[in-house]
């Protein structure tokens, strides 16, 4: 998965020095003097991605389509010696959803333990049955970007590279644990737990961005330890490559 950033991000450098290169008889353009009120000066971005946990130990089961969803409001602020190039500024909100091996006969428990892990169920709670377990994080982002259109007058039929980083502060860490019944005798229930007591509550992610109109493909990874040291497995890192939609 972390290829799959770093092949964007050369993708991102290689298509701008590429375009950089004009050829000997054309006469270079005044990007100073184009046209540019096709372009929009704010947009809307919704991402869709895959979710892994990268260097994640084997105590930690993790299964099915996580995904991560992320929306945000920015700027776009052009060169004005070059409005190929550009610097976004926006913010907004990312989501985390991550699921669990039910299959695994552990429980998720972020709150009454000193850690986060998963427990091995003993005693009475061997006859519990989950149907699903999931880890739900949210955090307050905002992304800054430098960006490259290749059609500045066009925006809605150019291809786009951009390149940047995210910095978030978490708002919300929710363990949901749905079961068929409990060792109690309870059946189809949801236990919900509220704790960022084992997170990192800053967030720092370079991000990688290709698309062309309004369509493209983004990928991110967190730089900074998930959870805090001595509170759970070290170097364990979200990472997430998907699909995205701008515009108004």
């Amino acid at each position: 998965m972390k290829k799959s950033f770093l092949v964007l991000s050369f993708l991102f450098v290689t298509v701008v020095l590429f375009a950089q290169q004009d050829e000997p008889s054309k006469k270079k353009k005044d990007w100073s003097k184009i046209n540019l009120t096709n372009r929009p000066k704010d947009h809307l971005m919704i991402q869709l991605g895959y979710l892994q946990w990268m260097q994640a130990p084997d105590s930690i089961a993790t299964t099915g389509l996580s995904r991560s969803f992320n929306l945000y409001f920015s700027f776009d602020f052009p060169f004005k010696t070059d409005p190929r190039w550009s610097v976004g500024i926006g913010a907004g909100v990312g989501t985390d959803h991550m699921f669990f091996d039910t299959d695994a006969k552990r429980d998720l428990n972020i709150i009454n333990s000193r850690s986060f892990r998963f427990s091995r169920n003993t005693g009475a709670d061997t006859a519990n049955a989950y149907k699903r377990i999931k880890l739900q994080t949210a955090y307050l982002e905002a992304p800054v970007e430098l960006r490259y259109m290749l059609n500045p007058e066009n925006p809605n039929k150019s291809w786009k590279f951009a390149l940047g980083v995210k910095v978030g502060t978490m708002i919300s860490a929710v363990d949901k644990t749905r079961f068929d019944r409990d060792g109690a005798g309870n059946v189809n229930f949801t236990r919900k737990e509220r704790s960022r007591q084992h997170f990192n509550g800053l967030r720092i992610a370079p991000t990688a961005r290709i698309g062309y109109g309004n369509i493209g493909l983004f990928a991110q990874y967190q730089l900074n330890d998930f959870i805090k040291e001595g509170q759970g497995p070290n170097l364990l890192r979200p990472f997430t490559i998907g699909i995205m939609v701008t515009g108004l």
